[in-house]
């Protein structure tokens, strides 16, 4: 019978990250850098926001579009932090995470054969989406770019059948983020055609060193953009399942009938404690102090890697950092797969993220520092094994 299941499923592989992670567990001792998931407990304001909705027997079903309360407090957020202006009557969605959110979006904007153009090396868990489709995802290599994907690359790769131009900024698995002027030019090419926008934020709020500008806050741009955004990284809420979607009206639409038959709603505790953790805002001091340590991590790690000589972009933003490890001869699946093995070590081999990632590493410093000394320690010592067995 197996010849019978859906094409575009068969075809889809396990993840480069979940075959890490599944060899990972058969050590309780493993410095773990692989996941991208906070090592930082929800806040309380949240959890206690939550208990209250389970005393409060909010526990039914919500509207299929999501609170009414929490979509007005998620245009309110991103209005103060981005300046984008959404209607919370018929401009946003919120999904089961931003997950959710890509997967609507996509199903809705896409036909067989449509095309998406994204930067590569670029997160795990976009072409699936595509494939299903019955859409192509088209790569463009920014490994010569500091991975930054620039309007003239994305021009050389238009073609009739263009459909969407996917921007996921600040970058899994690099860390680059795009500057303003940058984002600007991509906006001035992409006005006014009959090609669709993605930019996922998921990241938007961890940026360090300048502030994150979202192409929804070009001129001109909104009737083809949608922007993605969610609470699981700024707010270590993983967990929780909360994603949103802001885009015109008219698609909006669309995202509902296609989310309702999907997941009916999000998670209705989830939401409630979401209202206050963007009612609290960007500037709650646990909010500020996990991005002021994620920011420390960061210094940490990239100093270390600079100092085992391996050729490394500093990241902006998100909590991944993406180092060369070409001028071992190791594949990067051979590197990690040894890293793992002889260093107990676990990283995630650059090849996960397409073709265009092999010969690097994603490491996630969205672990303790202590984790992340022990972890860097283990890399210097099996770089050092290396170089004598060369």
């Amino acid at each position: 019978m197996k010849h019978l299941l859906n094409k575009n499923v068969k075809n889809i592989e396990i993840s480069g990250i979940r075959k890490i992670s599944n060899l990972i567990y058969k050590s309780s001792d493993t410095v773990n850098m692989t996941f991208g998931q906070p090592n930082f407990p929800t806040p309380d304001y949240i959890k206690d926001a939550a208990i209250k909705a389970l005393e409060d027997n909010h526990t039914d079903y919500t509207e299929t579009a999501g609170v009414y309360e929490l979509r007005q407090a998620a245009c309110d957020y991103v209005e103060k932090l981005y300046g984008l202006k959404y209607n919370p009557e018929n401009e946003i969605i919120v999904t089961v995470g931003a997950s959710e959110a890509l997967d609507i979006t996509l199903r809705t904007i896409l036909d067989e054969g449509s095309e998406v153009i994204m930067p590569a090396p670029v997160f795990v868990g976009y072409e699936p989406l595509i494939k299903m489709c019955n859409a192509k995802a088209v790569y463009v290599d920014t490994t010569e770019t500091d991975f930054k994907m620039t309007a003239s690359m994305i021009e050389e790769k238009l073609t009739d059948k263009t459909r969407c131009v996917l921007l996921p900024y600040p970058s899994n698995p690099t860390g680059t983020v795009l500057t303003k002027e940058e984002v600007m030019e991509i906006g001035e090419l992409l006005r006014g055609r009959e090609i669709f926008i993605i930019s996922d934020e998921i990241y938007s709020e961890l940026v360090y060193e300048s502030k994150h500008f979202s192409i929804g806050a070009v001129p001109g741009l909104k009737d083809q953009t949608i922007i993605i955004n969610g609470l699981s990284k700024s707010h270590a809420m993983t967990g929780w399942r909360i994603g949103f979607a802001f885009a015109p009206a008219y698609l909006v639409d669309q995202f509902y009938a296609v989310h309702s038959f999907n997941a009916i709603c999000a998670p209705s505790i989830s939401q409630y404690a979401a209202i206050e953790a963007l009612r609290q805002g960007a500037d709650h001091e646990e909010i500020v102090a996990m991005k002021e340590d994620y920011k420390r991590r960061r210094d940490f790690v990239y100093s270390r890697i600079k100092e085992m000589g391996l050729n490394v972009t500093k990241p902006e933003g998100a909590f991944y950092i993406f180092p060369s490890i070409k001028n071992t001869g190791l594949t990067s699946e051979e590197f990690s797969t040894r890293l793992l093995e002889e260093a107990n070590v676990a990283v995630i081999p650059g090849s996960a993220f397409s073709s265009y990632g092999e010969g690097y590493l994603r490491i996630s410093y969205a672990q303790s520092m202590e984790e992340l000394v022990k972890g860097m320690d283990g890399l210097e010592r099996f770089l050092t094994r290396l170089a004598q067995e060369a």
